[in-house]
């Protein structure tokens, strides 16, 4: 023990947890320690393989057992395992001591970056003094975010499945490829039930497709009265190894249902889809990226509440349960990597773009298989009016869709149309901008004239569909002021205004979607800019809505009532879900 030692939850950012004013913007390496008891039967048994497993750690990670390393990961937001049978088994009634080293320094290749900034003048600053600089607009909280699980499986295991769909009106074809490990010689037998339980579909090969006929579709929700439509896969795996039978049984969420992008449209099953949505962050009192079920399951209201039929996972990928939900609510999802704050030239070189390729693998590994995953995003604002930034994103997408050829992919931008070297390589332009707050400030006049030039020429130079996938203001709750003057909820509210009479008209052509930011307040650095935060949330970061979300709920539920050929009576009971 080399320093102090305290108590600290997990999941949780360590940030706020304590009265230290010094871990609240620590940077560098922490500890975390932790003895467990395993089950005898784990340890007695060799074909047992058990298997240590965090959904997340921010951001660098070394991770040992009993004093043997087991496993190092690069990256927050994306989960990561180690194999530790050879070090807990045969030592039954001895405790398992697991160990984490976790670093958040953010460097030029990291994603996000982020560098070191060392004060050399001693008039002014402590010997040693630094500071981590970031190029984005929110908190780094720091910790193990995400829940770390011990389980087992046998010695011949399913390590993967893959699943892509296809449908028409009486017949879906359920595409799978399972990956086992472990040994070359087992049986496999697939059972693919409908939400009664029903089997549907059978086989018994390692690859193939199923055949659903009359097939219930995965929907949005507000699309169908029964959004989030998700069938089971079954795959059991039989296996002898030694003598001894083995069984491994893992059950997969399967939503049947196809994306397809035109010059003008988004469509799921054929129809489209207009994304009405927002923007949000894993980011709350306390915890901070914590994961928190009771947040995940009152934002989950709220954007039912809402009448919001999507988000966007900005600016990294969020938990797997929040996932889980999205699935199974029928909330629709742009997936984002998070590379958030790629600014400086030094970070679209070869290590950070071979850092790149490697977090679009294991997002894609983790969520591939979800229904409710529409498109990849593979960055946030990045200068990419780079020179190097041409080359950086098509390398990037190009790969992202040799992975996953089933989905659009995109990056979210805020640079010049004319400008912007790797807008030509996406499938959808999605554009962030903030007429008359960051620019123009206070001049709402403004708007019209400059988002429908946004818009015409964005369109006009890529012939692809819009995103307006960002824009919003602050304000401060409670705040009051007429005229509408900048920080109060009145002018909230008459900034979204005048963005949604331009939406209007330009989605009845080519603009797609609009993602409102923010869903609710959350915590940045401190600046002059920010207090307590960044308060462009429609809801407080205690989830209380401010006059902009009855402003978005009557426009989200009027969007709704117009594209959806359901009876208004189901929209009406949805809103009390």
């Amino acid at each position: 023990q080399t320093g102090p030692v305290i108590d600290m939850p997990v999941p949780a950012s360590f940030n706020d947890i304590t009265q230290d004013p010094s871990l609240e913007n620590y940077i560098g390496w922490v500890w975390y320690e932790k003895e467990v008891l395993l089950p005898l039967r784990w340890l007695q048994d060799d074909h047992t393989r058990v298997v240590l497993r965090f959904g997340s750690a921010h951001y660098y990670s070394i991770v040992w057992v009993n004093g043997v390393q087991v496993v190092e990961h690069e990256g927050g937001h994306l989960p990561f395992e180690a194999d530790i049978s050879s070090i807990v088994q045969g030592s039954p009634g001895i405790p398992c001591r697991i160990t984490v080293a976790l670093n958040n320094t953010l460097t030029p290749h990291t994603l996000p970056p982020g560098s070191i900034q060392y004060m050399s003048d001693k008039a002014r600053y402590p010997k040693n003094y630094f500071v981590q600089n970031i190029r984005f607009d929110f908190f780094n909280y720091a910790g193990i975010h995400r829940p770390v699980v011990l389980y087992t499986t046998p010695s011949v295991y399913i390590d993967d499945i893959t699943v892509t769909t296809t449908s028409s009106e009486s017949v879906a074809l359920v595409q799978y490829q399972v990956s086992v490990v472990g040994s070359s010689f087992y049986s496999l037998s697939l059972s693919l039930r409908d939400q009664e339980g029903k089997v549907v579909a059978t086989s018994d090969e390692p690859a193939g497709e199923l055949k659903v006929l009359n097939p219930n579709l995965w929907w949005p929700y507000l699309m169908h009265e029964s959004p989030g439509y998700l069938y089971s896969l079954e795959v059991k795996l039989q296996a002898q190894a030694a003598g001894a039978l083995l069984e491994d049984v893992y059950v997969l969420p399967v939503g049947i249902r196809t994306v397809h992008v035109t010059s003008t449209q988004f469509l799921i099953n054929g129809k489209p889809f207009y994304f009405h949505g927002v923007n949000k962050h894993e980011d709350a009192d306390i915890r901070g990226k914590g994961l928190d079920w009771p947040l995940i399951a009152k934002d989950f209201n709220l954007l039912r509440w809402l009448g919001a039929n999507s988000f966007r996972t900005s600016h990294y990928p969020y938990a797997e349960e929040i996932m889980d939900l999205c699935d199974a609510y029928g909330i629709v999802v742009i997936d984002e990597s998070p590379a958030v704050g790629i600014k400086l030239p030094e970070s679209f070189g070869n290590k950070s773009l071979q850092h790149h390729l490697v977090v679009m693998e294991e997002l894609i590994r983790r969520d591939k298989n979800r229904p409710s995953v529409v498109m990849w995003s593979v960055a946030n604002e990045p200068a990419s009016e780079l020179p190097p930034a041409a080359f950086y994103f098509k390398t990037v997408i190009a790969h992202t869709k040799a992975l996953d050829p089933s989905r659009p992919v995109t990056y979210v931008t805020d640079a010049n149309y004319a400008l912007d070297l790797g807008a030509p390589y996406v499938d959808v332009i999605c554009v962030n901008s903030y007429f008359s707050w960051y620019h123009d400030s206070g001049h709402l006049e403004v708007i019209p004239l400059q988002l429908t030039a946004q818009f015409e020429n964005w369109y006009k130079t890529y012939q692809k569909p819009i995103i307006q996938s960002e824009y919003g203001a602050d304000s401060v709750p409670g705040l009051h002021s007429d005229p509408p003057l900048m920080f109060t909820e009145e002018y909230q509210k008459a900034l979204l205004g005048e963005y949604h009479s331009v939406f209007d008209k330009k989605r009845q052509d080519y603009v797609i979607g609009e993602l409102i930011w923010n869903f609710a307040d959350f915590m940045t650095n401190q600046g002059t800019t920010r207090v307590l935060g960044n308060k462009k949330g429609i809801f407080t970061r205690q989830r209380q809505p401010k006059a902009a979300a009855f402003v978005l709920r009557e426009r989200y539920w009027k969007i709704a009532n117009e594209s959806s050929c359901l009876p208004p009576v189901i929209k009406s009971h949805a809103l009390f879900l």
